[in-house]
């Protein structure tokens, strides 16, 4: 007999025609909206619209199916098969074969329409194809994956091997620079000399922070051949949050570019004094600060060998880099990256998404963010492949670059493709030869213009966290599909969708009268979250240098007691098919200009540089812009608040994408019974000047607030005003 929750998936599979019944013969663009709206509408009932949640959650309490109900439906389903069985038997006997054959065919027909068990078929011939291939890569991943832990390999050990077998082929570009793989790998060397010759071994912890360049991917990977774990920090981040970052992952020294020699001047002060300090002069051959050495000078004398002697090898399990993430406390948490997830996560995309080794990739993102730095210099480093970067985007040179450098294989983000879609028509749209486009954020409602216009005959967009396991990724071009649970066998891939807790801000999961976690229907929005599953490369939660941080990113107790997974703090919504689509961020993170962002980091700052008034932060939505856009309220009823200090702390303080783009200059706040700042209220209520009695500032492209007037409101929605 099948358990409750078993039964919940199988209604979930089985259940009446959604909108994936209504499809067929639509345009792609219109399937993609007819889902959304599902989605959307599905969305407003779970948070309460029209007094949905409430209804929806004790619905499915009140009719779980339990033990009696359960043998009671089968007694009755049993029961009628066994009549109609009967009736069958009298036919045929009675009346013979000729009415009794059709009386059988008829009667197995009845049953197997009332029993919902046609729609499993439907499902199940529809979505085989996708399943079939899924699952056929899926295995060719685990191989490779496999084959390299026997093998104890590191990244310096695979890259070491297309090294001897194509030592002069490209490996990086970037603006004009070309890097062979030799040459890659004789910078690595020589910068591992020099640390090795100044003590630095097995375990030891050194910050890198540069732009995009050949040199900043070549520097970590040299650290690694000694076993020397590198936080790859975020070249945005100033003063305290640059000083957290080098701090919270315990660095023994920090590399950095001239370029940012400024920033770190600001903070040598602040940094502990055991933390030494190694500037890269590039382009510019800019004196080296004070107390820092001189690394490109150290380099010149260095060996191209590879030290030997005195060398701890590093393990296929050791730790790698560390790659930082928004933190609950408002500042980055470093994100552990082992060789063995390093080259899960590279694979992963690769295999998957369908990459070759003779693609030649462009990625214009931060290489210090996983998408950037793992799934695209992976390429390179675990598949021999040649990979085009820059240090800037830039939405007119984005496929022109594409063109020059002959690249197959495109890498964006949602906001990217918005700003590449607004450029001028030009004859270079479609005199590329990229095929296929990865990336996360592509919204649907500008998907299918994107690919037409730019002629791109695949998308795959993928979803996943730097240190999650639930990572996905749309294979069969699904307009506005994020990746895909197979609705037919999905203990392959145990992720799921669980319903939120709205009391909690749909941070945490609801929990049934037993304890444990509730699966969503197919239109229903609700957790993300991953099984976990120790010392599995596609399972595995390494979470955070900071234990306490990686506790809260799990939940336990979700199908039976014991059990343990990632909990991704997103919402998504399932299709029928199993399509999978996002629909937001819960708790108090929001995502803007491609970048997550932490409200009580924001919050902690503009207090500070309004007086340590109390101030909420939270996201809004702009029609027609990815995520939301940050807006601060701020207690301000005598109208105190200097917004040209606030314009001019908050650049020095923030990175670009953390700053509000709105403030509201508050009369009185509400506050809980346990002195918390209520923003549920002030983040519905937007930022439209009409609505608000409070007065309301926009910040202009030249980094000041102004009032934000209803016409500049409206000039705004329409995208004349950009943010």
């Amino acid at each position: 007999m099948p358990s409750a929750r078993e039964s919940s998936i199988a209604h979930s599979v089985l259940r009446e025609p959604t909108i994936v019944d209504v499809e067929k013969g639509q345009p792609e663009h219109e399937v993609a909206r007819q889902r959304q709206t599902a989605a959307t509408t599905a969305v407003t009932h779970a948070n309460g619209g029209d007094g949905g949640a409430t209804e929806r959650s004790s619905d499915f309490s009140s009719k779980r199916p339990t033990v009696g109900r359960l043998v009671l439906l089968y007694v009755l389903q049993f029961t009628s098969v066994g009549a109609s069985i009967a009736a069958v038997v009298l036919i045929w006997y009675y009346m013979g074969w000729e009415f009794g054959l059709p009386a059988l065919l008829i009667t197995l027909a009845a049953v197997f329409i009332a029993s919902g068990w046609w729609r499993w078929w439907y499902i199940a011939f529809v979505t085989a194809p996708r399943d079939i291939k899924a699952l056929t890569r899926y295995i060719k991943l685990l191989r490779l994956v496999k084959r390299h832990a026997k093998n104890n390999a590191t990244i310096g050990d695979i890259f070491s091997e297309f090294v001897s077998k194509q030592p002069e082929k490209t490996c990086l570009v970037c603006e004009g620079r070309s890097w062979t793989f030799r040459e890659v790998n004789d910078y690595a060397n020589r910068l591992a000399n020099v640390f090795h010759s100044h003590g630095y071994k097995h375990g030891d912890v050194v910050g890198l922070l540069q732009e995009n360049r050949p040199e900043f991917v070549a520097t970590w990977l040299g650290l690694s051949k000694l076993g020397v774990i590198v936080p790859l920090i975020n070249h945005n981040l100033r003063k305290n949050a640059l000083v957290h970052s080098v701090t919270v992952a315990n660095c023994s020294a920090l590399i950095y570019g001239e370029a940012l020699a400024d920033a770190v001047a600001e903070i040598t002060d602040t940094l502990p004094s055991s933390v030494a300090l190694y500037q890269v002069n590039e382009a510019v051959q800019r004196p080296v600060l004070a107390n820092a050495k001189d690394l490109a000078t150290l380099m010149q004398s260095a060996s191209k060998e590879l030290p030997t002697s005195g060398i701890k090898k590093p393990d296929h399990h050791d730790k790698l880099i560390y790659i930082y993430t928004s933190g609950t406390t408002g500042l980055p948490k470093a994100a552990v990256i082992t060789h063995s997830r390093y080259i899960f996560i590279a694979a992963a995309i690769s295999i998957v998404a369908g990459f070759r080794s003779d693609d030649t990739f462009y990625t214009p993102l931060p290489l210090y963010h996983t998408a950037g730095g793992m799934m695209s210099i992976g390429q390179a480093l675990i598949f021999g492949a040649t990979v085009v970067t820059r240090k800037k985007f830039s939405a007119s040179q984005f496929f022109t670059d594409c063109q020059k450098y002959n690249c197959t294989i495109a890498q964006y983000i949602g906001e990217m493709c918005r700003y590449i879609l607004a450029t001028p028509v030009s004859a270079t749209d479609k005199a590329h030869k990229v095929r296929l486009i990865f990336g996360n954020g592509l919204r649907p409602q500008i998907w299918p213009q994107f690919v037409s216009r730019f002629n791109i005959p695949r998308v795959a967009e993928f979803y996943g966290a730097t240190e999650g396991n639930a990572n996905i990724v749309n294979i069969d071009n699904t307009v506005g599909a994020i990746g895909f649970v197979s609705r037919i066998i999905p203990i392959v891939y145990p992720i799921s969708i669980i319903r939120a807790d709205p009391a909690t801000g749909y941070s945490e999961p609801l929990r049934g009268k037993d304890g444990l976690c509730q699966l969503c229907k197919p239109d229903e929005p609700g957790l993300f979250i991953g099984k976990i599953i120790p010392n599995n490369p596609s399972r595995a939660f390494l979470g955070y240098v900071d234990k306490g941080a990686t506790e809260k990113k799990i939940v336990r107790d979700i199908f039976r007691k014991g059990d343990a997974a990632f909990l991704s703090g997103d919402l998504l919504v399932a299709d029928e098919r199993g399509n999978l689509f996002f629909k937001d961020r819960t708790g108090d993170t929001f995502r803007w200009k491609g970048e997550n962002v932490s409200t009580s980091e924001v919050e902690a700052e503009v207090s500070n540089a309004v007086g340590y008034r109390d101030t909420v932060v939270y996201g809004v939505e702009v029609p027609n812009l990815e995520g939301r856009a940050g807006m601060a309220a701020i207690l301000d009823p005598e109208r105190q608040v200097d917004l040209e200090v606030l314009a001019r702390t908050i650049k020095d303080t923030l990175p670009s994408y953390a700053r509000p783009q709105f403030v509201r200059l508050l009369s009185k706040v509400d506050m809980t019974g346990t002195f918390k700042l209520k923003k549920l209220d002030l983040q519905e209520e937007g930022f439209d000047p009409s609505a608000i009695e409070d007065s309301v500032y926009y910040l202009t492209s030249k980094g000041q607030y102004e009032l934000l007037t209803p016409e500049i409101y409206e000039k705004i929605k329409r995208g004349e005003v950009r943010l």
